[in-house]
């Protein structure tokens, strides 16, 4: 019996788990000796130490015996049973491409959005880095990557990056990644480096985002860091993350994961781009949402207070919450209250995620939401689970 095996659950945040060549086996030969291996450091089952050479065989090895493992009559006689307990590279498909149908089947999920794991801090430092060649290029090779992944199963939905930090190439990179079958366009959720996100040169790539019926993602890991690291500084030992190292997110840090997306929608929402662009659909994906009811109402008191003298905020045709409401979803964290969530700004706004195969996503992420949900309508339950995805994803899920 599958984990869900009693309604249609599209499930928003998944994930592949890379392996140390990943990205640099699919870039472009000019750029592939600039990128630098994983090294897979801090709480990892892979971690290591050492001399880089020695790191890669023994990395090399590592994963030839994980990939034993995963195909073996041991690990697949309790696969069912363990499908949610098995987190990282442990987990079934994890990084083994014909595996993850199979997990899919053992999840109970009609499709999955899929990111890849390491790679989005990389990808904001080389958009924000001087070398837009090496930006692009390793945009386009992630890409490759990630849909070639998810070509095993059209169950599985394939993020594609887009720099936003060139007009021209953005709007280039937009136009490579639908035709290669992006079924989401992701962008790092804070500013680009050297205009806003609303800037009208970016135009062309929402533009073509709508008219393929595909979505704009953002997803946590791609804003540089959450807070000033100063707030580490306190003379108390650095608290260990989800995985038990130091390379994730922590409770403080934890608190600033909402700021970016929050501010980068507020802009785009204010400068027009969702009134230019009224079927252009936003995820906001592993970054909450129980922060979404007071940012609405904090962009309804700055809609009030400057409207009057500014006359972008007088073109707009609805109320920032009614731009919420129409265009952009959200996925809660399973520890978060979306019942609340969902009394405050309504059924629209929130999805399921698992993060599978990541240890965030917890266990049992249904039961916790179920809990959550509390005696919520059918209805409410149904948006939560298939139909705000579906409605997110537009022509990608159909």
């Amino acid at each position: 019996m599958p984990y869900n095996d009693t309604r249609v659950i599209h499930d928003a945040d998944a994930h592949i788990m890379e392996t140390p060549t990943w990205l640099g086996d699919y870039a472009d030969p000019k750029i592939r000796s600039r990128i630098e291996p994983l090294s897979y450091p801090g709480g990892n089952e892979l971690r290591q130490t050492g001399d880089p050479a020695d790191q890669q065989r023994d990395l090399g090895e590592a994963f030839e015996r994980l990939a034993e493992r995963h195909a073996s009559d041991g690990y697949r006689a309790d696969e069912q049973a363990e499908v949610m307990a098995r987190k990282n590279f442990a987990a079934t498909g994890s990084f083994i491409a014909d595996d993850r149908p199979r997990a899919l089947d053992l999840l109970g999920f009609s499709s999955q959005l899929v990111f890849n794991t390491f790679h989005n801090r990389r990808l904001h430092d080389w958009e924000h880095g001087a070398d837009l060649d090496l930006a692009y290029g390793a945009a386009r090779a992630h890409n490759r990557g990630m849909t070639e992944f998810c070509s095993v199963d059209p169950r599985l939905l394939p993020t594609c990056y887009v720099p936003l930090a060139d007009f021209d190439r953005a709007e280039a990179m937009a136009a490579e990644a639908i035709d290669a079958g992006a079924a989401a366009l992701l962008v790092a959720s804070g500013c680009p480096s050297g205009h806003s996100p609303s800037h009208t040169g970016l135009d062309p790539v929402w533009a073509q985002a709508e008219e393929a019926g595909i979505p704009i993602v953002f997803h946590v890991g791609g804003t540089g860091d959450l807070i000033d690291p100063n707030y580490f500084n306190n003379g108390l030992p650095v608290p260990p993350d989800f995985h038990g190292g130091e390379e994730n997110f922590r409770s403080v840090d934890y608190l600033g994961i909402p700021h970016p997306p929050a501010q980068s929608i507020a802009t785009m929402i204010f400068d027009g781009v969702f009134e230019r662009f009224s079927e252009l659909r936003v995820g906001v994906i592993e970054q909450g949402a129980i922060w979404v009811p007071s940012w609405t109402r904090q962009m309804e008191s700055a809609f009030e207070a400057f409207a009057r003298h500014e006359e972008r905020l007088r073109a707009l045709s609805l109320r920032p919450t009614e731009y919420v409401t129409r265009q952009m979803r959200f996925t809660p964290y399973p520890t978060e209250d979306v019942g609340w969530i969902v009394e405050q700004s309504g059924p629209e706004v929130c999805m399921f995620s698992s993060d599978y195969p990541h240890v965030e996503g917890g266990r049992r992420p249904i039961e916790r939401f179920e809990a959550s949900l509390g005696d919520a309508p059918e209805a409410v339950r149904d948006r939560f689970y298939r139909a705000n995805f579906a409605d997110l994803m537009g022509t990608a899920l159909s």
